[in-house]
């Protein structure tokens, strides 16, 4: 009887490892071209995120983001390191918040033209359709498995 294991003792059709795949090659892809502007596509996500939520919370963010809560602090704290966030304390101790500083908006806007390059250019290689198709598909594989 033929196994249906790959080499790597993973099922060739194994949902994860297609997806986290194609996502480390795609965000390769936006880092590339992303390069320029000092930030990787992860940062820009982040800023974006904060900038979007304004002064958010951790537990918000981390949500928003689907992180994990112990991986969020980590990175916070690079962006904070770098100037391009601020983290306080929120309405108690336990709570912190997370906002852009002039330095992180900054960064953000000169990175935003590189990041729609990337996008125009993932675009113009799949049809308009597929890709609606596939964020709605992503969307509903999120909620699938969402706790």
């Amino acid at each position: 009887m033929k196994s249906e294991k790959g080499a790597d003792g993973l099922k060739p059709d194994c949902v994860c490892l297609h997806l986290r795949m194609s996502a480390r090659a795609i965000s390769q892809f936006y880092d590339d071209v992303m390069r320029p502007s000092g930030i990787r596509n992860t940062q820009f996500s982040m800023l974006g995120a904060i900038h979007k939520l304004g002064p958010v919370t951790f537990q918000r963010l981390s949500e928003f983001l689907v992180l994990d809560q112990t991986t969020l602090p980590r990175n916070l704290r690079l962006l904070e390191k770098d100037g391009y966030i601020k983290i306080e304390e929120g309405k108690d101790r336990r709570e912190r918040l997370a906002s852009l500083t002039p330095k992180g908006r900054s960064v953000l806007e000169a990175a935003l033209p590189l990041w729609r390059k990337a996008q125009a250019q993932i675009r113009s290689r799949f049809d308009p359709q597929r890709l609606e198709h596939l964020h709605a598909e992503l969307l509903e594989m999120r909620r699938a498995v969402a706790k």
